[in-house]
């Protein structure tokens, strides 16, 4: 296709902007490791509640969901949607946690929550597992997804594409750290938006698909659309919706939804002003990306079923894009080419956009794991402040080269998405409990992540997955994931309770410091007592059973909007209304609920 030179002249007006804001703020981020990767713990909620939006609208997401809508339906949609009870638990009752721990990473917390030669080992190693293997894995999915925008609106070889849009966020991230991530997200979340929305509008009002009526009544869409998956079929149903939503959001471990928070979300949640502020940045970025930001991707992608209804008709169309890259993910740049002068533009900016936001982001919080977990604790630890912004700098550019090279041998979005939601299956449970049970131990994470490792890739054998999960295997199909949850849960449970705990004056620290409450630490609190030691603020009211009614309260609200968005655009006002007003109602409740545990004063 032809780019107009107006449309060259947006995108390269957004190019200026982004290296402009990683030039002005490089100063103050060069001056200390704590400037470089938290801003100096002083950014307000709304700064990083738009920063996390934008760095989860990734270049991936929409191509990622258009592959689920054409493989599964709108209902597809259920294996990331899952995630908000992850999220709201993470606000509700986590956030204040982490904003109480003071630690600089989320891996720092090894060292406070657990004690000896196991903590150090397990902060090591997740610093290298975390911050390069499965940083540079999400990466290269970004990355990918670019390469077929690339190739197909810009014809540009994979090459070309890495090397262009990389080599100008490699450096805005390299030299102005974490706050010109943030500051950069702010532009480039309304960028993405505006082109997300722009898109939706202009492409279901092509010709060829004739507006939203006659996108609905088409036959390659209309059994598509179902928000819910069909109860008769019993294996979509269990698939789509019941694993999701019954085990997957607790027990699987994947970034910027992870069981208990951590990654970028705490990266953001450590640089607050205060606890307040980490939990308002989090709330606000759970209702932008689950209830305010599907549709128009949603939409995008049913469009895309009348315009390209197989893959055949896309390799037709675009002849250039060669046999391993092609998938049902192309279909959302495909038609992107549709688009006019100027909204074509400003679309390309949204995914250039949404790109750089993700990599930059991935890029500094990797490079924070290398500086702060391994390299200034096992390598350097009288490091000055200005050889840790070097160091971060350089991993920030070894980091983008090793994703670059592996996106290069992908073929698909969804590929990464199964190999990150099973490769951490079973882990998610300890991220949740190690706030609040004081027997699980350094020996029982080492345990999840060695054992969810080793059942994921052994279960990419083909021939020992098809004799447990293939057509006349022990199990059905849809029971690989709870399998590999039941199995490693199984493991770091009983390694538990068959290992020492951790030495008492470590819990004891521990809970000083974070207050966490609850049940799971009575022994521990009690022990102290008895030696008149008092860990207990008298200030602290334990207030997880409110934040737990508070996340139950935000997920109605949160999921009765974006589904009364969703009839609404169907024109089902029926079902509209009622979840419009069951939307209002439990808001009004969470307000009430919210005030009572006073956690947030903005």
């Amino acid at each position: 296709m032809q780019i107009a030179t107006f449309d060259w002249l947006i995108i390269l007006l957004f190019f200026v902007i982004s290296l402009g804001i990683g030039i002005y703020v490089s100063k103050s981020s060069g001056k200390s490791a704590n400037q470089y990767f938290l801003s100096g713990r002083s950014m307000p909620w709304w700064l990083l509640g738009l920063s996390m939006v934008a760095t989860t609208f990734s270049t991936d997401t929409p191509n990622l969901v258009t592959d689920i809508v054409r493989t599964n339906g709108v209902s597809g949609n259920w294996v990331w949607w899952a995630f908000l009870i992850t999220g709201l638990l993470t606000v509700f009752v986590y956030a204040k946690l982490w904003r109480k721990s003071n630690v600089k990473t989320d891996l720092e917390f090894y060292e406070l929550r657990y004690g000896g030669k196991p903590a150090k080992f397990l902060r090591k190693f997740r610093a290298i597992y975390l911050g390069i293997i499965f940083n540079v894995i999400t990466m290269s999915a970004v990355t990918l997804a670019a390469i077929k925008i690339g190739g197909i609106m810009l014809g540009l070889e994979p090459w070309q594409t890495v090397l262009s849009a990389g080599l100008v966020t490699v450096t805005f991230s390299a030299i102005g750290g974490f706050k010109g991530v943030v500051y950069t997200d702010v532009i480039l979340f309304f960028v993405a938006m505006g082109g997300a929305v722009g898109a939706a509008v202009y492409l279901v009002n092509i010709p060829e698909v004739g507006g939203i009526e006659a996108l609905l009544a088409n036959e390659n869409v209309v059994g598509k659309i179902s928000i819910l998956p069909d109860f008769g079929n019993r294996e979509a149903l269990i698939t789509l919706l019941i694993i999701p939503l019954a085990v997957q959001w607790w027990s699987s471990w994947y970034p910027g939804s992870e069981p208990g928070g951590g990654g970028y979300i705490a990266q953001r949640m450590f640089a607050a002003k205060d606890e307040n502020h980490a939990i308002g940045a989090t709330f606000f970025f759970n209702i932008m990306h689950y209830a305010l930001r599907p549709w128009p991707w949603i939409l995008v992608a049913l469009a895309s079923l009348v315009v390209f209804p197989d893959l055949a008709s896309i390799q037709e169309a675009f002849p250039n894009i060669t046999a391993d890259k092609l998938g049902n993910d192309l279909a959302y740049p495909a038609m992107l080419t549709k688009l006019p002068t100027g909204l074509l533009g400003l679309v390309l900016a949204s995914l250039i956009s949404a790109y750089m936001s993700t990599i930059s982001t991935q890029l500094n919080w990797g490079s924070s794991y290398i500086v702060y977990d391994f390299y200034q604790t096992q390598i350097n630890p009288e490091a000055s402040q200005k050889r840790l912004v070097a160091v971060g700098r350089i991993s920030t550019v070894v980091l983008m080269v090793l994703s670059t090279l592996l996106a290069l041998l992908l073929q698909n979005a969804m590929q990464l998405f199964n190999l990150l939601l099973v490769f951490g299956a079973g882990t998610g449970l300890i991220f949740i409990l190690r706030w609040f049970w004081w027997r699980i131990n350094a020996w029982s994470e080492i345990t999840a992540m060695v054992a969810s490792g080793l059942v994921s890739l052994i279960l990419t054998i083909p021939s020992v997955k098809t004799s447990l999960f293939g057509a006349e295997g022990v199990f059905p199909a849809w029971a690989e994931f709870p399998f590999v949850v039941a199995v490693t849960t199984s493991l770091w449970v009983l390694v538990t309770f068959i290992t020492p705990p951790e030495d008492t004056s470590v819990l004891r620290s521990f809970y000083k410091k974070t207050q966490a409450g609850g049940p799971g630490w009575t022994k521990i609190v009690e022990g102290a007592k008895k030696e008149s030691i008092d860990l207990v603020d008298d200030q602290h009211v334990w207030s997880v059973p409110s934040g737990i009614i508070a996340m139950l309260l935000g997920c109605v609200m949160i999921y009765s909007t974006m589904f009364c968005t969703g009839y609404f655009i169907y024109g089902n006002y029926n079902l509209a209304f009622p979840l419009l007003g069951l939307a209002l109602v439990s808001g009004f409740l969470l307000v009430k609920i919210w005030k009572k545990i006073k956690v947030i004063a903005l």
